[in-house]
């Protein structure tokens, strides 16, 4: 598999862990400083390869074809052209591999800054060409509701098989102070996944999760 963005190896030392052979393309060193110790403390150096360069280079370094499974977990959101880089991850996957987004919802956030009374920035979010704010942009580019999305793979080229929120409720609540059931964790896991395939709680989820495989 092929981590695109991968980071500090949250996926891909997992991924390795489970016996996986996996390619991370990370430009940030101090991230890979940390992907290389965790790969290390968890013996897992061997399975993981590491691209030191930007998601740009992604048909440079790896062949057309060649992964069976291509992540882009919080890239789409800050890569300078999301359409590109998706074309990319298209070519990478072999006929039949998935390639699975996470990416920023625009209506999570809309939702949150009005709920806290600051109207006109849900509004500004809302109607967008992008869905952030101008201080936003250095950090977050773009931001993503289910269509658009849903859109941006198939124009590549790619089939999508599901679109389910990660964070509906989990980045916002917390178990009350007097409550010792330590069943909170399983109740909120269970909820999350009931939710976040369940438009349009969907919809408003802290960040939108998308499975798509190119055709056979």
């Amino acid at each position: 598999m092929v981590d695109v963005g991968g980071g500090s190896g949250v996926w891909a030392v997992p991924f390795a862990s489970a016996g996986c052979l996996v390619t991370v393309v990370e430009p940030n060193p101090n991230a890979l400083a940390t992907l290389h110790r965790r790969a290390a403390e968890t013996g897992v150096s061997g399975r993981i390869t590491v691209v030191a360069d930007d998601s740009d280079s992604l048909g440079a370094n790896v062949p057309a074809g060649s992964a069976d499974l291509v992540l882009a977990h919080g890239l789409l959101e800050v890569v300078d052209d999301p359409a590109a880089v998706v074309e990319a991850l298209a070519a990478a996957v072999v006929p039949g591999g998935a390639v699975s987004v996470l990416a920023a919802n625009r209506h999570a956030a809309v939702l949150q800054r009005a709920l806290a009374g600051r109207i006109a920035e849900a509004s500004r979010l809302l109607t967008g060409a992008d869905g952030v704010l101008p201080e936003e942009v250095e950090t977050l580019r773009r931001r993503f509701d289910t269509e658009a999305l849903r859109g941006l793979l198939t124009s590549a080229g790619l089939e999508v098989t599901v679109i389910q929120g990660d964070g509906v409720v989990a980045d916002s609540v917390a178990p009350a102070v007097d409550d010792p059931d330590s069943s909170w964790e399983t109740e909120l896991s269970e909820f999350e996944a009931a939710a976040g395939a369940t438009p349009p709680l969907r919809d408003i989820a802290s960040r939108l999760h998308a499975v798509a495989r190119r055709p056979a």
